[in-house]
């Protein structure tokens, strides 16, 4: 049986990285009327809270990085006049810097079904 090591709740909150990068994210979406899905902006608000991240909530953000890095070799990814749907839903979900704190989280998370 493999060992896995428990995660404890002083690594889950968010870094303030992380919050920020959110909550510009919900700045640019309000601004520009686009970008990120209803479940981004309740991410990106948990984030900006810098609440706690249950496990699902962890595999939910690695899986959204993992299906969206497709997204910056979109068209407008770095058009700080008029961003990309894709770049402001990155933003929502914390930016790179959520994508590699989260990263590392879910490396210590054992496996669904394990």
């Amino acid at each position: 049986m493999i060992e896995h090591p428990v995660l404890s709740d002083e690594n889950r909150p968010p870094p303030k990285a992380v919050a920020d990068a959110a909550e510009r994210g919900l700045e640019l979406r309000r601004e520009h009327k686009r970008g990120g899905a209803e479940v981004g902006v309740r991410r990106a608000e948990q984030l900006m809270r810098q609440e706690i991240l249950s496990d699902r909530d962890i595999r939910s953000t690695y899986s959204c990085f993992a299906r969206h890095v497709v997204d910056k070799h979109g068209r407008d990814w770095n058009n700080k006049d008029k961003p990309s749907a894709g770049y402001i839903a990155w933003r929502l979900w914390g930016g790179d810097a959520a994508r590699d704190w989260i990263h590392g989280l879910r490396e210590t998370l054992p496996e669904v079904g394990v």
